[in-house]
């Protein structure tokens, strides 16, 4: 299982970065509301659960801190720089992860079971790939076209690094 995070990880970040590419690269971009939201919350969540698993302070800025997409691509990056490392390291997968807003889904399903720090791993990749879609089918809807990111794509591609925009 471990093996598989590590590479799901890999894929997320080339994932990322590609996206953020072909969202900077389209003029129509660069004022849209949805598409920004759906970035900062992409990002902000990533971060927010790496905070949760290393048991650092949360800091997530607020949404008007950032004077722009590219401000936030350039924050949302700062995730990789210690992130992978800190999974590739990761030995307790089975550990149980308390989640601070799990209170939160007990007033709204009535119960909630408990979650692994492997578990909450492969949520936060499947989570970002949820929000790269919204992201793309923003990106179409402005006349862009939406890069291919697709777990599968990228192990034809031959598992490549991630090629971040220059911001």
């Amino acid at each position: 299982m471990h093996a598989m995070i590590v590479d799901l990880f890999s894929h997320m970040e080339w994932a990322d970065a590609t996206v953020w590419r072909a969202v900077l690269a389209h003029r129509a971009t660069a004022g849209d509301s949805k598409l920004r939201d759906a970035l900062l919350h992409l990002h902000s969540v990533q971060k927010a659960f790496f905070f949760i698993w290393t048991s650092a302070p949360m800091q997530i800025p607020e949404a008007q801190s950032f004077e722009d997409a590219a401000a936030i691509c350039r924050w949302g990056r700062t995730y990789y720089r210690d992130a992978p490392s800190w999974i590739a390291a990761a030995e307790d997968l089975h550990r149980i992860v308390v989640l601070p807003w799990s209170k939160h889904l007990v007033e709204r399903f009535g119960a909630v079971h408990d979650t692994t720090l492997g578990e909450t791993m492969i949520q936060v990749t499947s989570h970002s790939t949820y929000h790269r879609g919204q992201v793309n089918a923003r990106l179409r809807e402005l006349g862009g076209e939406p890069p291919l990111v697709d777990y599968i794509a990228w192990l034809w591609l031959g598992r490549p690094g991630a090629h971040w925009p220059d911001v």
